[in-house]
């Protein structure tokens, strides 16, 4: 099944909750509005059609000028060896969805990174704490304004440059 007949489907039931599909991108994709992302994610592996059993990636990009972050899902099913991406726009200042954990597992630590990272809030995690920056980080390394402190506990974050 190819992405347009995927968005068709999502669109026939989901309504408002699904925007629109791009076609021309390099990986055809779906817009999801945040509140619908689980109930979306639900019905694509559920459905005996669709059985979208893997979350193969969930990543996110900071889109600091249009003010968002866009979590990305690559969906992919290995019964029917078809494939379809999701993507969820939520505002900068209000990064908060819900989590798909209990959709797929691999959710948990990829959820995770993308909160670690860029700071989205994952409603319903079971775990949702940081995984690669010290639990103390201020601030979300991957944000498009980032600025990386002078020092952290007193050990300096200068280094010379490898480039050289």
């Amino acid at each position: 099944m190819d992405a347009a007949a995927i968005h068709q489907r999502l669109t026939a039931q989901f309504e408002a909750g699904v925007g629109p599909c791009d076609l021309q991108a390099k990986d055809p994709c779906v817009f999801v509005q945040p509140a619908a992302i689980l109930d979306v994610c639900r019905f694509l592996r559920d459905t005996p059609d669709l059985d979208f059993d893997c979350l193969s990636n969930q990543s996110g990009v900071d889109y600091k000028a249009k003010g968002v972050i866009e979590v990305v899902y690559h969906l992919f099913s290995f019964r029917h060896r078809h494939w379809i991406v999701l993507k969820v726009d939520v505002p900068r200042d209000q990064a908060v969805m819900p989590t798909v954990e209990s959709v797929w597992k691999a959710a948990n630590w990829q959820e995770r990174e993308i909160y670690d990272l860029l700071g989205v809030t994952f409603d319903g995690h079971s775990d949702l704490r940081r995984l690669l920056m010290p639990e103390d980080w201020l601030g979300y390394p991957l944000r498009k304004d980032f600025v990386e402190p002078e020092e952290y506990h007193g050990i300096s974050t200068r280094r010379e440059s490898l480039l050289r």
